[in-house]
């Protein structure tokens, strides 16, 4: 007999407290991303860290620098086992630069990291932009607008000199 279809089970862990994790819109973020592509039975679990933890799991698995998102799928007897580790620290910064809610560059993270536990690659240049215009879709319908294809600020326009 198979399993019973369980739905989508979201697990979140906050390792990070310079930015506020919303349960209720990553809960509603992860379902929208399994919903599109007819996932309809997961366990995510994710968990939100600080640069040196990100590091610290990143260095497990052979890297070496500070990112944004680890991927992992666990899955096993076809239930999909999917854990992400985002680097909350680093969403506060690139936030900052494209001038944004960091909540809407972890936004960003989780679904890049659900994206490839769901065969999306990002090895070529075709595979990348294809992986990002569907991460700026799924983001401009939960009403996080575009995140990724956003221009990085190099100057600040709203700061005066004074003299």
């Amino acid at each position: 007999m198979p399993p019973a279809k369980q739905g989508i089970i979201v697990q979140i862990t906050q390792h990070f407290d310079g930015l506020e994790v919303r349960r209720v819109n990553i809960e509603k973020l992860v379902k929208a991303v399994c919903r599109r592509f007819a996932l309809a039975g997961a366990t995510v679990s994710i968990a939100v860290v600080d640069d040196r933890r990100f590091v610290e799991v990143s260095s497990r698995f052979g890297g070496k620098a500070v990112s944004d998102c680890l991927s992992f799928d666990l899955s096993e007897n076809g239930q999909p086992h999917f854990e992400l580790v985002v680097n909350g620290e680093a969403a506060l910064r690139e936030a900052g630069l494209r001038n944004h809610a960091g909540e809407a560059e972890l936004a960003l993270y989780i679904t890049h990291g659900l994206l490839h536990n769901l065969g999306f690659d990002d090895a070529t240049e075709a595979e990348a932009r294809q992986m990002h215009q569907t991460e700026d879709e799924i983001l401009q319908q939960l009403g996080y607008g575009v995140v990724y294809n956003t221009q990085i600020r190099t100057e600040r326009r709203d700061r005066k000199i004074v003299q």
